[in-house]
C-alpha cells in the first residue's frame, strides 16, 4: 500500500466511531515488535464495543461495509479475531 492509501484507510477507520453508535473505541498502529513474529502483518486495527451485541451491529453496518470496500484492494492478507475481553 502507498502512504496515501494508508492515510486514507486510517482516516476512514477513525471516522467509524462517529458513524456506528455501538463503537466505544478505536486503536490502530503499525508493527514495532522486535521479535520478528508478525508473519508479514504490518498494521493492526482494534474496534471496541460495550458488549457482543455491539459487534453484531457493527459487522453488517453500512459504514463498516463501506470501509471494507476501501480496505480490501490494498490488503495482501487479513487476520480477524473477535473476542470478549475479560
Amino acid at each position: 500500500a502507498t502512504k496515501e492509501q494508508i492515510a486514507k484507510i486510517e482516516k476512514e477507520f477513525a471516522a467509524l466511531e462517529s458513524k456506528i453508535e455501538t463503537v466505544t473505541g478505536l486503536e490502530w498502529g503499525t508493527n514495532v515488535s522486535p521479535e520478528d513474529r508478525a508473519q508479514g502483518y504490518t498494521h493492526c486495527f482494534i474496534v471496541s464495543f460495550k458488549d457482543r451485541a455491539g459487534l453484531d451491529v457493527y459487522a453488517p453496518h453500512e459504514a463498516h461495509q463501506a470501509f471494507v470496500k476501501i480496505l480490501r484492494p490494498v490488503l495482501d492478507e487479513v487476520f480477524v479475531i473477535d473476542f470478549v475481553a475479560q
